[in-house]
């Protein structure tokens, strides 16, 4: 906030919180604010307040603190116990989940560790010889986003410690390497049969299906169209360099200027000043231990869901065990393991001493500091608004329960409200939680079950949706750590294109709704997105000639070299 009109902007918009909390005051019978419209002011004033300041860490404390002081009724010492979760089914310590933060840590140190025994260093020589255009290192990217299909955390963890070098090497923007992280996070696990997501969606499905929850959501993947699009899109501007709103800016100074950041803030300062380590370093030492991460993060996670108990309902079944996983223990598990087999292997390969690698323990650590806090800013306030809190979800059920003549055009209506609540909560797994016990209630799952699929591929896109945009989302925040990006940077650049799919996706969700026919119903859906792109190309590259031409002649002179 160092701009006087920045200043002054969130001042207003913090009296104007303080004005409205007033009214709420004065106007309530006495009812409290529990599944009312107000329900959605917290997250409205995270999200309102980081936009106008650029400060991520006092925009979600102020959210969390006006969910705990609406939650309370305006009880100063209730406030105060509903924000801490003192004995509370809210709040922040029962929102924190430790297991992902010991995976983020361990991932911090592994990230450092690499660096440090020069296999980052390694990777990125090779990269820069093997890939040869920026188109190249984005596509590989995206390849390596859909690989890891696991789980989203630990794709957008692995993808940008993996990938930093390479598309540094072509002068490709930290924003633009967050959005194509985030773009094959979450859309790829929920189009994965086998990951933590297919577990999640399916545990919604209530009783009484007529076959396996996994079949479920296995129906509902070929009318995904926000994530199967959100893919299309990544390999559409990719292909053909199409950039525009501040990805442009941040895409112009990166090729022309050298300066992938584009604004001074680095909350990653100094992690990506990569070590050349030992000589006899190569590229074996960076993907070897990721490798094993992967290899070793799947056995974590279906041992959690009981694949070698022979107790458990899911012995030797290993699609049922990845159903019923523990995400967040089974990558601890994994991620454990692999580190010390990390340690071990370069202390053998001779790559780096036992003095120095012990320095990655909290050198990891504290590159992780930034993306724990908010991610513990951000779980406290969606559990603020969630089930146990201002029950957001009560009161989307009741606005959607007076749909009325748009029944017929329901997919689109549910992909809509599903956007709105992932937005508003940051979470799509609580947005699908909500969304698909309602969609079950509306449609007959024996005389509409194409329809029926339609509309879980609806609410599942939505939930993505709202998720991708959302300031406060946890992959969102993943995605900015992985890049090693400005969070508020990555939201911003990320919005238009995330907008840019949801519009070509609700567009798709109306005609699926009338047709009903899986293969028309994408061609059509991909058609349009591709044309979309391309009628914004020649608009955008009309408008701003002179900055694609400089552009060009950048990456000329980077293809000479």
């Amino acid at each position: 906030m160092e701009k006087k009109s920045t200043k002054i902007a969130y001042f207003i918009a913090l009296a104007v919180v303080v004005i409205a909390l007033v009214i709420a005051k004065v106007a309530n019978d006495g009812s409290g604010f529990v599944a009312t419209g107000w329900a959605l002011f917290p997250p409205v004033v995270a999200i309102a307040l980081a936009l106008i300041s650029k400060e991520v860490y006092s925009s979600l404390f102020l959210g969390c603190l006006v969910g705990a002081l609406l939650l309370a009724d305006f009880s100063p010492w209730q406030t105060v116990v509903n924000f801490i979760g003192a004995g509370e089914s809210v709040g922040m310590i029962n929102a924190i989940d430790i297991s992902i933060l010991i995976f983020l840590v361990i991932l911090g140190i592994m990230v450092d560790l690499m660096n440090k025994a020069g296999g980052s260093a390694a990777f990125g020589r090779w990269a820069t010889k093997s890939v040869k255009t920026r188109s190249g290192a984005q596509m590989m990217t995206m390849l390596l986003g859909v690989l890891i299909f696991i789980d989203d955390y630990f794709n957008c963890l692995t993808v940008g410690a993996v990938m930093r070098p390479v598309t540094e090497s072509h002068h490709i923007s930290r924003a633009k390497l967050a959005y194509i992280i985030d773009a094959t996070a979450a859309p790829v696990c929920m189009l994965a049969p086998v990951s933590s997501w297919a577990a999640a969606v399916a545990s919604y499905v209530p009783d009484g299906f007529p076959g396996s929850r996994i079949s479920m959501f296995l129906s509902q993947i070929p009318f995904n169209y926000y994530c199967i699009l959100t893919l299309v899109m990544v390999i559409v501007t990719s292909l053909l360099n199409i950039d525009y709103g501040p990805m442009l800016k941040h895409e112009y100074n990166a090729q022309v200027k050298n300066d992938l950041f584009t604004t001074p803030e680095r909350p990653f300062a100094g992690a990506d000043d990569y070590e050349e380590g030992a000589k006899h370093s190569s590229v074996l030492d960076l993907l070897l231990p990721v490798i094993i991460l992967i290899a070793l993060c799947i056995v974590g996670l279906i041992w959690t869901g009981g694949m070698w108990d022979a107790e458990s309902d899911n012995y030797h079944n290993f699609i049922m065990s990845f159903s019923d996983a523990a995400a967040g223990n089974g990558l601890c598990l994994g991620s454990i393991v692999a580190l010390v087999f990390t340690f071990i292997y370069y202390w053998l390969r001779g790559l780096i001493k036992f003095e120095k690698s012990m320095e990655s323990i909290p050198n990891g650590f504290i590159q992780m500091i930034s993306p724990i806090l908010i991610l513990c800013f951000a779980w406290t306030l969606c559990g603020l608004c969630r089930d146990d809190g201002l029950q957001v979800g009560t009161f989307v059920e009741g606005v959607m329960a007076n749909t009325g003549s748009l029944a017929k055009f329901l997919p689109c209506v549910i992909f809509i409200v599903a956007c709105f609540i992932g937005f508003a909560t940051g979470t799509s797994w609580g947005t699908i939680g909500i969304m698909v016990p309602l969609v079950c209630a509306v449609f007959d799952w024996n005389s509409q079950i194409t329809l029926l699929s339609i509309g879980l591929a609806a609410s599942c896109a939505g939930g993505v949706c709202g998720d991708h945009l959302s300031p406060i989302s946890d992959t969102t925040i993943m995605a900015s750590a992985g890049a090693h990006c400005f969070h508020l940077n990555h939201v911003s650049t990320q919005i238009p294109y995330g907008v840019t799919v949801a519009a070509v996706s609700f567009v798709s969700f109306l005609i699926a709704g009338l047709v009903q026919n899986v293969v028309i119903c994408m061609i059509i859906a991909i058609v349009l997105m591709i044309a979309t792109l391309l009628v914004i190309k020649a608009v955008v590259s009309k408008k701003h000639a002179g900055i694609f031409a400089e552009m060009a002649e950048a990456n000329k002179a980077m293809a000479g070299k």
